[in-house]
């Protein structure tokens, strides 16, 4: 497999002075004689002016002569080459790819739709000319492709998968180096270095957003509740302790389990309670 290789050009300062010269001498000869050596000077002048190249900042034209690979010419400038050469432009600048979102299965197979944004450029002129049909569409599908090979690796969130260290949606920068480096594998073929990879948007997919959403929400009033109901025992824990320890009353089990059922009844209940005032004796 070939590699990128520098051209050397001539300025074409010179060159673009011959040619002035030649088509002035053609126009003089033209006017002032009759002798046809006019016309061999505009051929030449002609045949000149096909090889001048113009290469502009974070730009390189890739030269081939007869189907032969010559060179790149990276360094910018005016040059001239040969008029023979065929020249293949290709830009060298940072390029931004924002994929629209797909649907892909998730690692337990959960459809779920993710778009990603991708930075990258032209690292081998040679690769991205010749090693692929088209660099810019061979950008775009292998993307796509190791989007859903990354979405195959990690579930959604650990929602059904417990034991998962690592999920999409709360894997961050690890994930996205994750998917830097998948991207950046594939795309070394076409000579592309990627500056940046990260995923711009997760979410599951629309047949099943609705019934994720409600699972998500019970499973948070759940882990809410159970975090209640904890410190509502060790607050009544707290106060049966208080009141055997300072003697403010006695208590028998029977309206131990009778205090301890209201004030449960009222640390862990979604509502204001209304209190009922006793004003006969404890056990009346």
């Amino acid at each position: 497999m070939k590699n990128e290789r520098s051209f050397s050009a001539m300025s074409a300062y010179g060159v673009l002075l011959l040619v002035i010269l030649l088509v002035g001498g053609a126009i003089f000869l033209i006017v002032r004689t009759e002798q046809p050596v006019f016309i061999l000077l505009a051929i030449v002048a002609f045949f000149l002016v096909p090889g001048f190249v113009i290469v502009n900042p974070n730009e390189a034209y890739v030269l081939l002569l007869f189907g032969k690979y010559k060179g790149s010419l990276l360094v910018n400038g005016f040059w001239w080459v040969n008029p023979f050469m065929r020249e293949k432009k290709i830009s060298l600048r940072a390029r931004n790819l924002n994929s629209e979102p797909i649907k892909v299965n998730d690692k337990i197979g959960n459809p779920i739709m993710i778009g990603t944004v991708l930075v990258w450029r032209v690292s081998d002129t040679y690769k991205a000319a010749f090693d692929v049909d088209d660099y810019l569409h061979f950008v775009l599908i292998q993307t796509e492709s190791a989007v859903r090979k990354l979405a195959g690796m990690y579930p959604y969130d650990n929602l059904e998968d417990e034991n998962a260290q690592l999920t999409l949606r709360d894997g961050g920068e690890e994930v996205n180096q994750q998917l830097e480096r998948e991207i950046a594998n594939r795309l070394a073929i076409a000579g592309i270095e990627v500056l940046e990879a990260r995923i711009n948007y997760l979410a599951y997919a629309t047949e099943i957003a609705s019934a994720m959403l409600k699972r998500q929400q019970a499973v948070a009033v759940i882990a809410a509740r159970t975090k209640i109901v904890e410190g509502a025992v060790s607050m009544v824990e707290m106060a049966l302790e208080e009141l055997s320890k300072k003697e403010i009353v006695a208590l028998d089990e029977e309206r131990k389990a009778q205090m301890v059922s209201n004030l449960m009844v009222v640390l862990t209940s979604d509502k204001d309670v209304a209190p009922v005032v006793n004003t006969g004796t404890l056990y009346g």
